[in-house]
């Protein structure tokens, strides 16, 4: 007898629940260390050094630590947006300004407490910095399934940045035609440049 094919759907949700459990065994010494590491790879690549705006997402729970790289960045002097989730599950942003000017949000996700910028002020970003729970050689970019970041960056033209443990830059993840690509995965153990896919041919 066959065996059922696994459906897309599933075969993400099984890659979630493994680099979810692998997440949560690391233990916080792990995790602090690869924090280090990766926002001192991501604030040492060109395009963050030169960008004047910049996106970046506000870590939570097991996710890489995202708090030394957004205050390096606001010292800086760049416009730093962060997303704000909306009821749709679509991405608001709004200034970051300092970590006292947030408050709980959708979901326990902290936000900013000031004006929201619409779902298009990503679009102004000279560099982008996305969560992931793993991405593709090709860059094809897991999430927690939401959608939330794939319609933002459906807005975005600037290189796109994820931040990843070890272990979670895979030779494929499964991917619908809907999921967004990365331009760069940073890890602990240093910065891929992801390759851009090739474009169809019609025939």
């Amino acid at each position: 007898m066959i065996g059922r094919v696994e459906t897309v759907g599933e075969a993400k949700a099984r890659v979630r629940a493994r680099v979810l459990a692998a997440r949560r065994a690391a233990s916080a010494e792990q995790r602090a260390s690869a924090a280090e590491q990766l926002t001192r790879s991501v604030l040492d690549l060109p395009v963050v050094e030169a960008a004047r705006c910049a996106a970046a997402y506000v870590s939570f729970g097991t996710e890489p630590s995202t708090a030394e790289l957004l205050r390096v960045m606001r010292s800086r002097g760049l416009r730093l947006l962060v997303p704000v989730l909306r009821e749709d599950l679509d991405l608001d942003w709004a200034i970051y300004d300092e970590p006292l000017l947030m408050a709980q949000g959708a979901r326990g996700l902290m936000e900013p407490t000031g004006p929201r910028l619409g779902v298009d002020a990503v679009g102004a970003a000279d560099v982008v910095v996305v969560p992931a729970l793993a991405v593709g050689r090709d860059g094809r970019r897991l999430g927690r399934g939401g959608g939330s970041y794939d319609r933002a960056l459906a807005r975005v033209s600037a290189p796109t940045l994820a931040l990843l443990y070890p272990g979670e830059l895979l030779a494929d993840v499964p991917a619908e035609e809907h999921d967004r690509r990365v331009d760069v995965a940073v890890l602990p153990d240093g910065v891929h440049h992801l390759p851009e896919l090739p474009e169809a041919v019609e025939g």
